[in-house]
């Protein structure tokens, strides 16, 4: 999973072109004499999708094993540049972050704005790198990422105690101290305790 650009444009839907107002990329995956068309690349795409995003919503354009992600919130719109496993909910919960941090940053300077800014925004490309991690992004996912760690664990601490039984069978039958009454009583409760073990 790869987030490869974060940009942040003005859409004023009037039959203009988006303006864009920050934006951040990686392209260190590409050869280092494709890196400079990419960007030109992720720049025509990110105008091209954020024109065609309509206030208010969001909205995912495939293109080969890349997505990009797009909010328009008012006419400020976010996009996200990720490979095709990035999970979705994870994406559209990144840009909704941006937005909502650049609208901290800047407030509603972003309106004035009328060409291409190379202004820098040192949380773009922190976002970039942090949120490489969808369950960083996305708070349900960190959750259910835990607890199938927890429940693994769990399935670890429980195989370990069923292994202890089999080994506590075999010292019970061997054992020379215990009667052959104990060692009845040992096995029917066992036999009874059975019905109640949970796998």
């Amino acid at each position: 999973m790869k987030i490869t650009a974060l940009l942040v444009l003005k859409c004023t839907g009037e039959g203009s072109d988006p303006v864009i107002l920050v934006n951040a990329s990686d392209v260190s995956h590409f050869g280092y004499f494709q890196r400079h068309s990419v960007k030109e690349f992720i720049i025509f795409v990110g105008r091209t999708v954020a024109k065609r995003t309509p206030q208010g919503q969001r909205q995912s354009v495939q293109h080969e094993e890349y997505k990009v992600h797009s909010y328009n919130r008012n006419g400020l719109c976010a996009l996200g540049f990720m490979d095709d496993h990035y999970p979705i909910r994870s994406a559209f919960s990144l840009l909704n972050q941006v937005i909502d941090e650049y609208q901290k940053a800047f407030g509603e300077s972003w309106r004035t704005v009328q060409e291409d800014s190379n202004q820098p925004w040192p949380y773009l490309n922190e976002a970039l790198q942090k949120f490489q991690d969808p369950a960083e992004a996305d708070k349900l996912l960190k959750i259910q990422r835990e607890l199938d760690e927890t429940k693994i664990i769990l399935h670890k601490t429980i195989d370990s105690v069923l292994a202890r039984g089999e080994k506590l069978d075999s010292l019970v039958e061997k054992s020379s101290d215990l009667s052959a009454a104990s060692q009845m009583f040992y096995k029917q409760a066992k036999k009874t305790n059975q019905c109640c073990t949970i796998l």
